[in-house]
């Protein structure tokens, strides 16, 4: 279970998102304050995986708080909530330890989007071990957006990205571009295009597998969520 403390200063808004939170599997809600001294004292006697935290405090600014949470070594993740859209406060939210932006407002399904991303994230990192490469390292971050799909490069498809995605998460063990596009409907080209799409987003594994003549087949495993 991910232990959750929301920071917000808006009591509607932050027993709206304390009840958002404890909608979402895996997560539950350990408190919720007001003001960013409020989450500095309660992060120090409760163990706490995650803050959603507001920028506009009313006693302090919010990136404050993430950085005082990362100058006392709290192995805390931080996902800003907040209206705030001047890039500025982006890219000073990256640099002081942010995980995840979720702008206000927003709906249920944006913070479940937000909170799986960042379970699936800690599930791969949360370990105290050794990575084992840099594939994983690239798969654990990759978790954190999943597949943008508004984004799409030209000539491609929701639909067939679609298809694809569910054809290959019904191999567990993966398959190759000719067997994704059979079970998708599509052409072998077509499929392998849209499986070096998804590997280049982190969401899907590309591993050759030699065979005894010829150029190695390559074998597309998921790895991510859509």
């Amino acid at each position: 279970m991910i232990s959750v403390l929301v920071v917000e200063d808006d009591p509607v808004a932050g027993e709206a998102h304390e009840a958002y939170v404890n909608r979402v599997e895996g997560f539950a809600v350990a408190g919720r304050v007001r003001t960013g001294q409020a989450a500095l004292r309660f992060v120090e006697h409760t163990t706490i995986d995650l803050v959603l935290l507001d920028l506009r405090l009313p006693d302090m600014d919010g990136l404050q708080v993430a950085r005082a949470l990362r100058t006392a070594g709290l192995p805390v993740d931080v996902i800003a909530v907040t209206s705030a859209r001047d890039l500025k406060v982006v890219r000073a939210a990256v640099s002081s330890g942010v995980v995840q932006y979720l702008l206000k407002p927003f709906t249920f399904a944006a913070m479940r989007e937000k909170l799986e991303h960042y379970a699936r994230f800690r599930a791969t990192l949360g370990q105290d071990r050794e990575v084992q490469g840099q594939a994983e390292i690239d798969r654990a971050f990759s978790s954190l957006r999943g597949v943008n799909r508004a984004a799409l490069p030209k000539g491609m498809g929701e639909e067939t990205l679609a298809a694809v995605v569910t054809a290959l998460r019904a191999m567990p063990s993966g398959g190759s571009a000719g067997a994704v596009g059979e079970a998708a409907g599509v052409s072998r080209v077509t499929a392998r295009r849209y499986l070096e799409y998804l590997a280049g987003t982190g969401v899907v594994e590309r591993l050759p597998t030699y065979g005894t003549v010829g150029r190695p087949e390559m074998t597309y495993t998921w790895t991510g969520e859509s």
